[in-house]
């Protein structure tokens, strides 16, 4: 079976994770490949180097390296870079790095520098995680740099655009946002591979990610809408929202940028043009109506990696369902 998956930061790398672990601990499937598409319109340059966070939560999540408590970067990593940056008055220091992360992103930044493409780099950094080991290949959306950036009301001087990274991190998204826009996202063509496995998929998954800086922004690549539409698989989400909150983040706020309710529903009309199956949370059971999507509910909690393992597999299982051909 071929699973592609399209993902986020920390939502949607505890759910490959837990993914990983149902097919091949909890159902014996050692065959199954999973091919993930990570969102790269977070990606930003500090200090002189090029940062994924999302590629490089999935890959430090999969590695098993990454720190739990907080969901990214390396569980007892020290700081001591940073803190001399911070000591000789480099900025910003609002965007935490420890000192094995500042090692992935040199190396990123060297091989980009080179004239490796990102898909390069990023089976490079994958092998040094093991990912293909797991059966695992981490595609990002696109090779071409793209950066979201949030437009702000600045009050009389009108309005302002900061990176999304400082509106999220620094800010933690207090600052109402007028818009999002994402500079190169027209002009940036799918990363090889990435069509190839959104097509010969069959089973193509959305993990309880952000649906508008991190699901908004893969969709928003050339071409990767069309694909979802014209799949031959089903596609089956699950919801980044519970009671109407998000499970993590501040998906609310994204939400209330394009005016869209902050439900399980309001989500999912995000995706009304291709999504075939969806999975809610108990609370919000009787939040869908109509014929499309296929609704089933269930805990959405990912508390641990056998929660989101459960998870995964009731998204498997709905996509089987799906799949399975109609008797009269």
């Amino acid at each position: 079976m071929r699973i592609t998956a399209l993902a986020g930061g920390v939502g949607g790398a505890r759910f490959v994770r837990g993914l990983l672990h149902e097919l091949r601990e909890v159902r014996g499937d050692t065959d199954s490949e999973v091919v993930v598409i990570g969102n790269t319109g977070d990606d930003i340059t500090l200090f002189g180097l090029r940062i994924c966070p999302d590629l490089d939560t999935i890959l430090y999540t999969l590695g098993g390296v990454v720190d739990e408590g907080q969901g990214w970067g390396r569980v007892g990593d020290s700081h001591t870079v940073q803190q001399e940056l911070a000591d000789l008055g480099a900025l910003p220091q609002w965007f935490g790095l420890g000192d094995r992360d500042f090692a992935t992103h040199i190396a990123r930044s060297q091989w980009l520098g080179q004239g490796q493409s990102l898909s390069e780099v990023t089976t490079r950094l994958a092998q040094r995680w093991r990912l293909p080991e797991q059966g695992v290949r981490l595609l990002p959306a696109t090779d071409t740099p793209i950066e979201t950036h949030v437009v702000l009301d600045d009050g009389d001087q009108g309005e302002r655009a900061v990176h999304f990274q400082q509106w999220w991190v620094q800010m933690q998204a207090a600052v109402p946002a007028r818009r999002f826009t994402v500079a190169g996202l027209a002009q940036a063509p799918p990363a090889p591979g990435v069509l190839d496995a959104l097509r010969t998929a069959d089973v193509i998954l959305l993990p309880p990610s952000n649906p508008v800086v991190s699901i908004g922004i893969i969709l928003g690549i050339p071409g990767l809408r069309d694909a979802l539409r014209g799949s031959r698989a089903p596609v089956v989400g699950v919801s980044p929202i519970i009671g109407g909150a998000p499970v993590r983040g501040h998906a609310d706020a994204c939400l209330a940028t394009l005016d869209v309710e902050v439900s399980a529903a309001g989500v999912a009309g995000l995706y009304a043009d291709f999504l075939d199956g969806w999975l809610v949370d108990d609370a919000d059971a009787g939040s869908m109506s109509g014929t499309r999507p296929t609704v089933r509910s269930l805990d959405l909690r990912m508390r641990d990696v056998a929660g989101a393992a459960r998870i995964a597999g009731a998204a498997l299982d709905l996509s089987a369902d799906l799949s399975a051909p109609r008797t009269a």
